[in-house]
């Protein structure tokens, strides 16, 4: 697995290369699919100046530890899928979880099956990812438009702190 980083202006990106290697199938199959569901993760964040996390340090690891979870766990990425790593994604951050949408980037045509998808994961907080849970994607995408949240922030507030403290 390799992650690739991008700096741009306004935005900071990190692709996973190698999570399409092989399709992604349910655990509980009995046959492996070749041509099944195959994806790439994209992780877009601001540059933040200073603050706690402004350095992205880990941000590689974890994003590579999220793409290997079909390999390792089974699980098969798409949107809305929550993916909780139990730890922060980067030195300092309060995000220890990602939420799986669409993402800007262009599927990748395959002559042998379906096409490679591109995910985008914006970093959520724990109470962000029991929100998910309880509320759904929608919810909390939602929640962040109403609120003026950029998923892409590093140093954005929770949803949570903002909807208790309006």
């Amino acid at each position: 697995m390799t992650i690739q980083r991008w700096v741009g202006e306004p935005l900071v990106a990190f692709a996973s290369v190698g999570c399409s290697r092989h399709a992604m199938t349910d655990p509980n199959a009995l046959l492996t699919v070749e041509d099944g569901p195959r994806a790439e993760v994209v992780l877009e964040l601001s540059p933040a100046a200073d603050g706690p996390g402004a350095a992205l340090d880990g941000v590689h690891r974890s994003l590579a530890i999220l793409a290997a979870t079909p390999a390792v766990e089974g699980l098969v990425l798409a949107p809305d899928a929550l993916v909780d790593l139990g730890a922060p994604l980067w030195a300092g951050a309060p995000f220890t979880a990602v939420l799986l949408g669409e993402s800007a980037v262009p599927d990748l045509a395959r002559a042998d099956g379906e096409p490679v998808r591109f995910l985008r994961a914006d970093p959520i907080t724990a109470n962000e990812a029991a929100w998910v849970r309880l509320k759904g994607a929608a919810a909390l995408r939602e929640a962040w438009a109403e609120a003026g949240i950029d998923p892409a922030d590093p140093g954005r507030p929770a949803v949570r702190a903002v909807h208790d403290a309006g």
